[in-house]
């Protein structure tokens, strides 16, 4: 069975040292049986799925976006009619290319709480820096 030291945990999670062994000591994750420092993967992976689910935003909206990230403005450029938005959700930077008009309505400046939902069916294409 594939396990994890709390750092490699940590990481994959996005989270800190700390709070995975918090986890570990409130239960909410588990240990292997020969390491109390490990994690089987089984169990990080089911904690992951669980914390990545939505939680319910209250609103009265349906939508079947799936991938909705949580986190704070950091930068926001408007030039002209259009505005680029940075947000940084965890170790991930999501940026969203919108209105200027957008911008002012939602309100969004660097420190703000936002949510980028996205849907989206177009694939990206990525090669290694050094190529032939």
């Amino acid at each position: 069975m594939t396990s994890y030291r709390i750092a490699e945990a940590a990481r994959l999670l996005g989270v800190s040292d700390d709070t995975v062994r918090r986890w570990i000591d409130q239960g909410a994750l588990p240990v292997t049986g020969d390491s109390p420092t490990r994690i089987p993967g089984d169990a990080l992976a089911e904690h992951a799925r669980r914390a990545a689910e939505a939680p319910a935003d209250g609103s009265d909206r349906l939508t079947s976006a799936r991938n909705r990230f949580t986190g704070l403005v950091t930068r926001v450029q408007v030039d002209g009619v259009m505005a680029q938005v940075d947000i940084q959700a965890g170790p991930h930077r999501v940026v969203s290319l919108m209105s200027s008009e957008a911008v002012r309505e939602l309100g969004l400046e660097p420190g703000s709480l936002a949510i980028a939902v996205v849907k989206a069916t177009t694939v990206i294409v990525e090669t290694p820096k050094e190529h032939p």
